[in-house]
């Protein structure tokens, strides 16, 4: 992802089930609708939050579920 060129790198396979991060971006919707769509392909199941934390907008993602039954 670059939101206004900078680099955030996300690494997926580590975000642990109950586990939550924050996103600093200004355009909260589409980054929002990013991660809804890439967390969807990876069989992740979230909550995301649009947020101000520390003076900084972003979104706050938690990971709640995996939607493939083992």
């Amino acid at each position: 992802m670059r939101p206004l060129e900078l680099r955030i790198v996300i690494e997926w396979d580590k975000f642990q089930l109950g586990a939550s991060m924050f996103i600093p971006c200004l355009n909260r919707r589409a980054m929002q609708k990013f991660i809804e769509k890439e967390t969807q392909r990876l069989k992740m199941t979230i909550i995301c939050k649009r947020v101000i934390e520390n003076g900084l907008y972003g979104l706050r993602v938690w990971r709640v579920e995996d939607t493939i039954e083992t």
